[in-house]
């Protein structure tokens, strides 16, 4: 399943797909992935598997390591799974 939200204004776009992933009929291998795109390019993702965000691009690592410094933030995005 995947589900996004996109937005576009002045010629730049964003978008934010949320993925799960499973192979099983009892999502025992449920993998939730919430992807964080600027004009097509993937920047950082949150991976319920890894279980914090990883970052593409410098953007992308700075803004990582700061939500994956932030409990809360992961708390959210682990509960979503």
């Amino acid at each position: 399943m995947v589900f996004s939200s996109a937005e576009g204004s002045n010629g730049y776009y964003n978008d934010a797909p949320t993925q799960c992933r499973f192979s099983s009929w009892d999502l025992s291998d449920l993998e939730y992935i919430k992807s964080y795109v600027f004009n097509k390019a993937e920047y950082i993702r949150f991976n319920s598997t890894v279980g914090k965000f990883v970052g593409y691009t410098d953007v992308g690592v700075y803004n990582a390591e700061l939500w994956n410094n932030n409990p809360a933030r992961l708390a959210l995005e682990r509960a979503q799974k």
